[in-house]
């Protein structure tokens, strides 16, 4: 099983980036798929989520209006578009998978190895 995030790297604030999960080695289609960031001296930020067939969709209210998850089960890929970003949301991001629907940032099936994004003039 891999997840391999990719698509970080430095912003200015008020730019954009879009992030990319590649999955392999099990049904990507059959799982919830999340993203969720860990910021220095932090606690595990749950980001947002999107359901199996990609039609249900949920933020952090420190990323609604700004952040859109999408996912291709063709591809077996799942997106972070991020914009109107903040030095506040510079954190590593993981992908991560599981059956079920949460926002607790911990209990995932699966984890990629995480992709930097950092936020900054």
């Amino acid at each position: 099983v891999q997840l391999v995030e990719s698509g970080g790297g430095l912003v200015q604030p008020g730019g954009s980036l879009r992030l990319s999960c590649a999955a392999s080695g099990f049904t990507f289609s059959a799982y919830w798929m999340y993203w969720v960031r860990h910021a220095p001296g932090k606690r595990l930020e749950w980001v947002s989520v999107i359901n199996t067939g990609g039609d249900i969709t949920d933020y952090a209210d420190s990323v609604k209006g700004r952040f859109t998850i999408s996912r291709d089960n063709a591809k077996n890929t799942l997106y972070l578009q991020m914009n109107s970003l903040k030095p506040e949301d510079t954190a590593v991001y993981y992908c991560a998978a599981r059956t079920y629907y949460s926002t607790n940032p911990n209990g995932f099936v699966y984890w990629g190895q995480g992709t930097q994004v950092t936020v900054s003039s």
